[in-house]
Protein backbone atom coordinates (compact mmCIF):
# COMPACT_ATOMS: atom_id res chain seq x y z
CA UNK A 1 0.00 0.00 0.00
CA UNK A 2 1.46 3.48 -0.93
CA UNK A 3 1.92 6.34 1.51
CA UNK A 4 0.87 8.81 -1.18
CA UNK A 5 -0.21 12.44 1.38
CA UNK A 6 1.16 13.78 4.19
CA UNK A 7 -0.08 16.57 7.02
CA UNK A 8 1.69 17.68 10.19
CA UNK A 9 1.01 19.67 12.98
CA UNK A 10 4.30 19.46 15.36
CA UNK A 11 5.27 21.54 18.63
CA UNK A 12 7.14 24.74 18.71
CA UNK A 13 5.81 25.58 15.05
CA UNK A 14 6.32 22.75 12.79
CA UNK A 15 2.87 23.09 10.92
CA UNK A 16 3.76 20.79 7.32
CA UNK A 17 5.96 17.78 6.69
CA UNK A 18 9.01 19.92 5.33
CA UNK A 19 9.30 21.78 8.53
CA UNK A 20 8.79 18.61 10.90
CA UNK A 21 11.27 17.20 8.82
CA UNK A 22 14.05 19.70 9.82
CA UNK A 23 13.23 19.84 13.17
CA UNK A 24 13.71 16.14 13.83
CA UNK A 25 16.74 16.00 11.31
CA UNK A 26 18.70 18.79 13.73
CA UNK A 27 17.74 17.33 17.00
CA UNK A 28 15.45 19.99 18.00
CA UNK A 29 14.10 20.57 21.75
CA UNK A 30 10.73 21.66 21.09
CA UNK A 31 9.52 21.30 25.03
CA UNK A 32 8.52 24.84 26.45
CA UNK A 33 6.71 25.87 29.74
CA UNK A 34 3.19 25.66 29.66
CA UNK A 35 1.95 29.01 27.62
CA UNK A 36 -0.20 31.34 29.21
CA UNK A 37 -2.94 30.80 26.76
CA UNK A 38 -3.23 27.16 27.64
CA UNK A 39 -3.25 27.65 31.63
CA UNK A 40 -1.36 29.45 34.51
CA UNK A 41 0.78 26.94 35.76
CA UNK A 42 1.85 30.03 38.92
CA UNK A 43 -1.99 30.25 39.58
CA UNK A 44 -2.31 25.96 40.14
CA UNK A 45 -3.17 25.24 43.95
CA UNK A 46 0.17 24.45 45.26
CA UNK A 47 1.85 21.27 44.49
CA UNK A 48 4.27 19.69 46.55
CA UNK A 49 7.55 18.67 44.20
CA UNK A 50 7.98 16.39 42.38
CA UNK A 51 4.54 16.86 41.29
CA UNK A 52 4.84 20.86 40.51
CA UNK A 53 7.68 19.81 38.18
CA UNK A 54 6.27 17.06 36.12
CA UNK A 55 3.52 19.48 34.98
CA UNK A 56 5.69 22.47 34.48
CA UNK A 57 6.85 21.60 30.28
CA UNK A 58 5.14 19.80 27.21
CA UNK A 59 5.40 20.28 23.80
CA UNK A 60 2.34 22.71 22.66
CA UNK A 61 1.34 23.11 18.68
CA UNK A 62 0.67 26.53 17.72
CA UNK A 63 -2.57 27.78 16.47
CA UNK A 64 -4.92 25.41 17.76
CA UNK A 65 -7.25 28.28 18.68
CA UNK A 66 -7.35 29.21 15.12
CA UNK A 67 -10.14 27.39 12.80
CA UNK A 68 -11.06 28.63 8.93
CA UNK A 69 -14.68 27.14 9.62
CA UNK A 70 -16.14 29.16 5.95
CA UNK A 71 -13.59 26.42 4.47
CA UNK A 72 -15.38 23.56 5.84
CA UNK A 73 -19.06 25.15 5.88
CA UNK A 74 -19.14 25.00 9.75
CA UNK A 75 -20.72 27.97 11.12
CA UNK A 76 -19.35 30.63 13.64
CA UNK A 77 -21.63 29.73 16.87
CA UNK A 78 -20.55 25.41 15.65
CA UNK A 79 -17.40 26.24 15.61
CA UNK A 80 -17.60 27.92 18.85
CA UNK A 81 -19.30 24.50 20.53
CA UNK A 82 -16.00 22.03 18.63
CA UNK A 83 -12.77 20.79 20.60
CA UNK A 84 -9.71 22.35 18.79
CA UNK A 85 -8.90 18.94 17.43
CA UNK A 86 -11.66 18.23 15.79
CA UNK A 87 -10.86 21.53 13.84
CA UNK A 88 -7.65 19.71 13.62
CA UNK A 89 -8.61 16.65 11.77
CA UNK A 90 -10.97 18.30 9.53
CA UNK A 91 -7.79 20.72 8.55
CA UNK A 92 -5.32 18.67 8.37
CA UNK A 93 -7.17 15.07 7.39
CA UNK A 94 -8.29 17.19 4.09
CA UNK A 95 -4.51 18.38 3.85
CA UNK A 96 -2.92 14.80 3.70
CA UNK A 97 -5.31 14.08 0.74
CA UNK A 98 -4.89 16.93 -1.33
CA UNK A 99 -1.16 15.91 -0.99
CA UNK A 100 -2.27 12.51 -2.42
CA UNK A 101 -3.84 14.79 -5.23
CA UNK A 102 -7.21 14.23 -3.86
CA UNK A 103 -9.41 16.92 -4.30
CA UNK A 104 -13.30 17.49 -2.81
CA UNK A 105 -14.41 16.76 -6.30
CA UNK A 106 -12.88 12.88 -6.34
CA UNK A 107 -13.52 13.13 -2.80
CA UNK A 108 -17.43 13.44 -2.76
CA UNK A 109 -19.12 10.13 -2.66
CA UNK A 110 -16.00 7.74 -2.44
CA UNK A 111 -15.05 5.18 -0.81
CA UNK A 112 -12.17 6.50 1.47
CA UNK A 113 -12.55 5.28 4.90
CA UNK A 114 -10.98 7.27 8.39
CA UNK A 115 -9.47 6.15 11.28
CA UNK A 116 -8.36 7.96 13.58
CA UNK A 117 -6.79 8.06 16.97
CA UNK A 118 -7.82 10.03 19.20
CA UNK A 119 -8.68 10.02 23.38
CA UNK A 120 -10.57 13.27 24.06
CA UNK A 121 -9.31 16.45 25.97
CA UNK A 122 -10.73 18.43 28.53
CA UNK A 123 -12.34 20.62 26.12
CA UNK A 124 -16.05 19.31 27.30
CA UNK A 125 -15.70 20.25 30.50
CA UNK A 126 -14.33 24.18 29.31
CA UNK A 127 -17.27 24.03 27.27
CA UNK A 128 -19.96 23.14 29.63
CA UNK A 129 -18.25 26.37 31.91
CA UNK A 130 -18.50 28.49 28.68
CA UNK A 131 -21.46 30.37 26.84
CA UNK A 132 -21.23 27.60 24.20
CA UNK A 133 -21.97 25.08 26.70
CA UNK A 134 -25.70 25.48 26.26
CA UNK A 135 -25.25 25.84 22.30
CA UNK A 136 -27.76 23.22 19.75
CA UNK A 137 -23.91 22.09 18.85
CA UNK A 138 -22.76 21.17 22.80
CA UNK A 139 -23.67 17.57 21.89
CA UNK A 140 -21.40 16.88 19.36
CA UNK A 141 -18.62 19.62 19.78
CA UNK A 142 -16.74 16.89 22.19
CA UNK A 143 -17.16 13.80 20.91
CA UNK A 144 -14.79 11.35 20.32
CA UNK A 145 -16.62 9.88 17.39
CA UNK A 146 -17.96 13.18 15.77
CA UNK A 147 -14.14 13.58 15.28
CA UNK A 148 -13.93 11.08 12.96
CA UNK A 149 -17.44 11.17 11.43
CA UNK A 150 -17.02 15.13 11.19
CA UNK A 151 -14.12 15.00 8.42
CA UNK A 152 -16.29 12.04 6.64
CA UNK A 153 -19.68 14.18 6.68
CA UNK A 154 -18.02 17.36 5.56
CA UNK A 155 -16.28 15.78 2.56
CA UNK A 156 -18.58 13.36 1.44
CA UNK A 157 -16.41 10.05 2.14
CA UNK A 158 -18.42 6.92 2.33
CA UNK A 159 -15.52 4.68 2.95
CA UNK A 160 -15.77 2.93 6.69
CA UNK A 161 -15.04 5.75 9.61
CA UNK A 162 -14.20 5.20 12.82
CA UNK A 163 -12.25 6.66 16.31
CA UNK A 164 -9.44 4.37 18.20
CA UNK A 165 -8.67 5.26 21.81
CA UNK A 166 -6.19 2.89 22.89
CA UNK A 167 -4.39 5.36 24.52
CA UNK A 168 -0.65 5.76 23.02
CA UNK A 169 -0.86 3.34 20.97
CA UNK A 170 -4.25 4.38 19.56
CA UNK A 171 -2.67 5.90 15.63
CA UNK A 172 -0.81 2.71 15.33
CA UNK A 173 -3.69 0.64 15.95
CA UNK A 174 -6.08 3.20 13.75
CA UNK A 175 -3.13 2.55 10.79
CA UNK A 176 -3.73 -0.95 11.26
CA UNK A 177 -7.31 -0.75 10.88
CA UNK A 178 -6.79 1.04 7.82
CA UNK A 179 -4.73 -1.25 6.08
CA UNK A 180 -6.73 -4.07 6.61
CA UNK A 181 -9.79 -1.79 5.26
CA UNK A 182 -7.48 -1.28 2.23
CA UNK A 183 -6.42 -4.78 1.80
CA UNK A 184 -10.08 -6.27 2.23
CA UNK A 185 -11.20 -3.94 -0.21
CA UNK A 186 -13.36 -1.94 1.93
CA UNK A 187 -12.43 1.33 1.05
CA UNK A 188 -10.23 2.51 -2.18
CA UNK A 189 -8.07 4.90 -0.09
CA UNK A 190 -7.51 5.14 3.55
CA UNK A 191 -6.86 8.39 5.96
CA UNK A 192 -5.37 7.64 9.05
CA UNK A 193 -5.27 10.19 11.29
CA UNK A 194 -4.28 10.95 15.13
CA UNK A 195 -4.19 14.14 17.35
CA UNK A 196 -4.18 15.64 20.67
CA UNK A 197 -4.19 19.03 22.95
CA UNK A 198 -3.81 19.68 26.22
CA UNK A 199 -6.35 22.23 27.10
CA UNK A 200 -6.21 22.33 30.82
CA UNK A 201 -3.85 20.70 33.50
CA UNK A 202 -6.17 17.71 34.81
CA UNK A 203 -4.93 15.20 32.96
CA UNK A 204 -1.59 16.15 33.31
CA UNK A 205 -1.48 16.24 37.20
CA UNK A 206 -3.39 13.03 37.33
CA UNK A 207 -0.12 11.76 35.58
CA UNK A 208 2.02 13.65 37.44
CA UNK A 209 0.56 11.90 40.62
CA UNK A 210 1.30 8.62 39.25
CA UNK A 211 4.49 9.44 38.68
CA UNK A 212 4.36 9.02 34.61
CA UNK A 213 5.93 12.59 33.55
CA UNK A 214 9.12 13.90 34.16
CA UNK A 215 10.67 15.66 36.97
CA UNK A 216 12.90 17.29 34.89
CA UNK A 217 10.50 18.24 32.00
CA UNK A 218 11.67 16.17 29.18
CA UNK A 219 11.74 12.34 27.31
CA UNK A 220 15.30 11.47 28.28
CA UNK A 221 14.62 8.43 25.73
CA UNK A 222 17.55 5.89 26.26
CA UNK A 223 19.14 8.46 28.22
CA UNK A 224 20.40 7.79 31.96
CA UNK A 225 18.30 10.97 33.15
CA UNK A 226 15.19 8.98 32.10
CA UNK A 227 12.48 9.21 34.70
CA UNK A 228 9.58 9.75 32.73
CA UNK A 229 8.07 11.80 30.01
CA UNK A 230 7.23 14.72 29.23
CA UNK A 231 3.65 15.40 27.20
CA UNK A 232 3.13 16.61 24.16
CA UNK A 233 0.40 17.74 21.23
CA UNK A 234 0.00 17.11 17.75
CA UNK A 235 -2.14 16.10 14.57
CA UNK A 236 -0.90 14.27 11.34
CA UNK A 237 -2.19 12.44 8.88
CA UNK A 238 -1.12 9.72 6.24
CA UNK A 239 -3.32 8.95 3.21
CA UNK A 240 -2.97 5.64 1.81
CA UNK A 241 -3.99 4.03 -1.52
CA UNK A 242 -3.27 0.95 -3.15
CA UNK A 243 0.24 0.47 -4.82
CA UNK A 244 1.25 2.10 -7.98
CA UNK A 245 4.28 1.99 -10.17
CA UNK A 246 5.40 5.88 -9.23
CA UNK A 247 4.97 5.09 -5.49
CA UNK A 248 8.18 6.51 -3.55
CA UNK A 249 6.87 4.74 -0.45
CA UNK A 250 5.13 1.76 1.26
CA UNK A 251 3.10 0.42 4.07
CA UNK A 252 4.44 -3.35 3.79
CA UNK A 253 2.28 -4.60 7.33
CA UNK A 254 1.81 -4.00 10.80
CA UNK A 255 0.48 -6.27 13.85
CA UNK A 256 -1.54 -5.00 17.37
CA UNK A 257 -1.32 -7.66 20.28
CA UNK A 258 -1.72 -6.96 23.99
CA UNK A 259 0.85 -6.93 26.67
CA UNK A 260 -2.20 -9.72 28.58
CA UNK A 261 -0.90 -10.18 32.12
CA UNK A 262 2.22 -7.86 33.07
CA UNK A 263 3.89 -6.65 36.26
CA UNK A 264 1.11 -4.49 36.75
CA UNK A 265 -1.92 -2.87 34.48
CA UNK A 266 0.31 -0.32 32.70
CA UNK A 267 3.74 -2.05 32.96
CA UNK A 268 5.20 -2.93 29.53
CA UNK A 269 5.20 -6.49 29.07
CA UNK A 270 8.58 -7.67 26.72
CA UNK A 271 7.49 -11.34 25.84
CA UNK A 272 4.49 -9.41 24.07
CA UNK A 273 6.63 -6.87 22.77
CA UNK A 274 8.76 -9.32 21.08
CA UNK A 275 5.79 -11.32 19.79
CA UNK A 276 4.62 -8.10 18.25
CA UNK A 277 7.68 -7.25 15.95
CA UNK A 278 8.29 -11.00 14.99
CA UNK A 279 4.35 -10.57 13.60
CA UNK A 280 4.74 -7.67 11.98
CA UNK A 281 7.89 -8.35 10.23
CA UNK A 282 5.65 -11.80 9.03
CA UNK A 283 2.79 -9.74 7.92
CA UNK A 284 5.13 -6.87 5.88
CA UNK A 285 6.85 -9.88 3.99
CA UNK A 286 10.39 -9.18 5.35
CA UNK A 287 13.10 -10.76 7.94
CA UNK A 288 15.22 -8.75 10.73
CA UNK A 289 18.11 -8.34 8.41
CA UNK A 290 16.33 -6.41 6.38
CA UNK A 291 15.35 -3.34 8.10
CA UNK A 292 17.42 -0.03 8.10
CA UNK A 293 15.89 2.20 10.86
CA UNK A 294 13.68 1.42 14.16
CA UNK A 295 11.18 4.41 15.81
CA UNK A 296 10.77 3.25 19.15
CA UNK A 297 8.09 3.98 21.45
CA UNK A 298 10.94 5.38 23.51
CA UNK A 299 9.14 7.34 26.33
CA UNK A 300 12.27 7.56 28.44
CA UNK A 301 10.99 5.64 31.36
CA UNK A 302 13.52 3.88 33.73
CA UNK A 303 11.31 0.83 33.46
CA UNK A 304 10.08 0.83 29.80
CA UNK A 305 13.46 1.96 27.68
CA UNK A 306 15.46 -1.13 28.68
CA UNK A 307 12.06 -3.50 28.61
CA UNK A 308 12.23 -2.21 24.82
CA UNK A 309 15.70 -2.41 23.94
CA UNK A 310 15.47 -6.20 25.18
CA UNK A 311 12.45 -6.81 23.12
CA UNK A 312 14.05 -5.48 20.18
CA UNK A 313 17.46 -7.57 20.78
CA UNK A 314 15.21 -10.64 20.82
CA UNK A 315 12.88 -10.21 18.23
CA UNK A 316 15.26 -8.14 15.61
CA UNK A 317 18.80 -7.33 16.54
CA UNK A 318 19.63 -11.14 17.24
CA UNK A 319 20.96 -12.21 14.24
CA UNK A 320 22.28 -9.14 12.49
CA UNK A 321 25.42 -8.28 11.13
CA UNK A 322 25.06 -4.55 10.18
CA UNK A 323 24.17 -1.98 12.63
CA UNK A 324 19.92 -1.15 13.19
CA UNK A 325 19.55 2.88 13.76
CA UNK A 326 17.33 3.40 16.61
CA UNK A 327 15.70 6.42 17.41
CA UNK A 328 12.68 8.39 19.38
CA UNK A 329 10.76 11.41 18.01
CA UNK A 330 9.33 11.85 21.72
CA UNK A 331 12.94 13.13 22.53
CA UNK A 332 11.93 16.44 20.49
CA UNK A 333 8.85 16.75 21.15
CA UNK A 334 7.28 14.66 23.73
CA UNK A 335 5.22 12.19 24.59
CA UNK A 336 1.77 12.76 22.34
CA UNK A 337 -0.45 10.04 23.66
CA UNK A 338 -3.07 8.96 20.99
CA UNK A 339 -1.36 10.83 18.30
CA UNK A 340 2.29 9.04 19.72
CA UNK A 341 2.36 6.49 16.78
CA UNK A 342 1.21 8.73 14.39
CA UNK A 343 4.32 11.45 15.16
CA UNK A 344 6.82 7.87 15.07
CA UNK A 345 5.09 7.55 11.88
CA UNK A 346 6.28 10.86 10.28
CA UNK A 347 9.35 10.76 11.69
CA UNK A 348 10.49 7.41 10.01
CA UNK A 349 8.27 8.47 6.86
CA UNK A 350 10.64 11.21 6.47
CA UNK A 351 13.66 9.49 7.47
CA UNK A 352 13.40 6.95 4.90
CA UNK A 353 12.24 9.41 2.25
CA UNK A 354 15.30 11.27 2.89
CA UNK A 355 17.51 8.15 3.51
CA UNK A 356 18.47 9.39 7.00
CA UNK A 357 18.45 8.91 10.26
CA UNK A 358 17.63 11.46 12.86
CA UNK A 359 19.85 11.99 16.11
CA UNK A 360 18.47 11.14 19.24
CA UNK A 361 18.18 14.48 20.58
CA UNK A 362 18.16 13.73 24.69
CA UNK A 363 20.87 11.09 24.30
CA UNK A 364 23.86 12.05 26.20
CA UNK A 365 24.69 9.80 28.53
CA UNK A 366 23.69 5.77 27.77
CA UNK A 367 20.97 3.89 30.30
CA UNK A 368 23.04 1.61 31.96
CA UNK A 369 20.41 -1.06 31.47
CA UNK A 370 19.46 0.04 27.90
CA UNK A 371 23.13 -0.69 27.64
CA UNK A 372 23.26 -4.11 29.49
CA UNK A 373 19.94 -4.84 27.24
CA UNK A 374 21.82 -3.73 23.93
CA UNK A 375 25.25 -5.21 24.54
CA UNK A 376 26.99 -7.46 22.20
CA UNK A 377 23.89 -6.09 20.15
CA UNK A 378 24.19 -4.67 16.57
CA UNK A 379 22.63 -1.48 16.48
CA UNK A 380 23.69 2.14 16.87
CA UNK A 381 21.62 5.13 18.40
CA UNK A 382 22.84 8.30 16.54
CA UNK A 383 23.44 11.74 18.19
CA UNK A 384 24.02 13.25 14.69
CA UNK A 385 22.13 13.01 11.15
CA UNK A 386 23.19 9.31 9.81
CA UNK A 387 22.97 8.20 6.45
CA UNK A 388 21.44 4.79 5.60
CA UNK A 389 23.65 2.20 4.80
CA UNK A 390 22.27 -0.35 2.67
CA UNK A 391 19.33 -0.72 0.14
CA UNK A 392 16.32 -0.48 0.16
CA UNK A 393 15.59 1.37 3.25
CA UNK A 394 12.98 -0.31 5.25
CA UNK A 395 12.22 0.77 8.76
CA UNK A 396 9.64 -0.22 11.81
CA UNK A 397 7.56 2.22 14.11
CA UNK A 398 6.49 0.95 17.66
CA UNK A 399 3.71 2.48 19.87
CA UNK A 400 2.79 0.71 22.79
CA UNK A 401 -0.21 1.88 25.18
CA UNK A 402 0.00 1.71 29.03
CA UNK A 403 -3.85 0.52 28.15
CA UNK A 404 -1.53 -2.74 27.27
CA UNK A 405 -2.59 -2.60 23.09
CA UNK A 406 0.55 -2.15 21.31
CA UNK A 407 1.53 -1.81 17.92
CA UNK A 408 3.48 -1.77 15.19
CA UNK A 409 3.95 -0.75 11.49
CA UNK A 410 7.09 -1.45 8.78
CA UNK A 411 7.32 0.89 5.76
CA UNK A 412 9.68 0.75 2.70
CA UNK A 413 11.20 2.71 0.35
CA UNK A 414 10.33 1.28 -3.29
CA UNK A 415 12.68 3.10 -5.62
CA UNK A 416 15.71 4.89 -3.93
CA UNK A 417 16.18 8.34 -5.38
CA UNK A 418 18.93 9.50 -7.23
CA UNK A 419 21.53 11.30 -5.27
CA UNK A 420 21.63 14.96 -6.25
CA UNK A 421 24.59 17.39 -5.94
Amino acid sequence: MAIDGLSALLPSGASSPRMASCMVACGRDAITEVPAARWDVHAQPALLEPIASRVRHGGFVRGAELVDNAAFAVSPAEAAAMDPCQRLVLEFGYTALHDAALDRVDLGGSLTGVFLGFSGTEFAQALAASPAGGSVYAATGSSSSIAAGRLSYTLGLHGPCASYDTACSAALVACHAGLRSLQLAECAASLVMGVTLMLASAIGTSFAVAGMTSARGRSHTFDDRADGYARGEACGGVALRHDSEDVLLGLLGSAVRQDGRSASLTAPNGQAQQGLLVAALHDAGTSADGLTLNEVHGTGTALGDPIEAGSLVGAVLVARDVPLLVGGVKANLGHAEPAAGMTGLLKLTLGLRRGKAAPNAQLRSLNTHVGEALRRAVCALPVQPSACSWEPWTGGVSSFGYSGTIGHVILAVADIPEPTG
